[in-house]
């Protein structure tokens, strides 16, 4: 079984086994931020509701304590070129959940400024998906997953 590792606390948190159920994201405001390195400083209410995870467990965790195997590496490494650059980003993500269970967002992200407009961080907010843009972002991430394996 894959952990984290907790940087605050040094907790070891155990990645569960996904199984094949969705919890649908019925809506509501889904708030995250990270440090520069994707460590997790702030999880709201609902994110911690809806990932399972408790504020112990997230704060301190990368951010990457979500990420659903489905999820092909290029995905991230696109997203993580352009929030580095300072812009937003946007796309359709598979998260897992503590128990296992797995959840589509439309995630959004882009960068904390400091005065000097250095990025100090990322801020993150989720929206409900379109369940016919679900399929089509499932079969082309299927198909990049194909070809990382590769």
């Amino acid at each position: 079984m894959a952990h984290v590792i907790n940087s605050l606390t040094g907790m070891k948190i155990a990645k569960p086994e996904p199984v094949d159920e969705e919890v649908p994201f019925d809506g509501g405001v889904m708030i995250t931020e990270t440090d520069t390195a994707g460590i997790i400083t702030y999880a709201n209410r609902k994110f911690r509701m809806m990932t399972g995870y408790t504020k112990e467990e997230l704060i301190g965790s990368p951010h990457s304590i979500n990420r659903h195997p489905d999820m092909p590496k290029a995905a991230f490494k696109t997203m993580w070129e352009t929030i580095k650059r300072g812009d937003m980003w946007e796309g359709y993500v598979k998260n897992l959940r503590k128990d296992g269970k797995f959840y589509w967002v439309i995630v959004w992200i882009k960068p904390k400024l400091d005065a000097d407009g250095k990025i100090i961080g990322y801020i993150a907010g989720r929206k409900v998906p379109n369940r016919q843009e679900i399929k089509a972002a499932a079969i082309k991430y299927a198909q990049m997953l194909k070809q990382e394996r590769q």
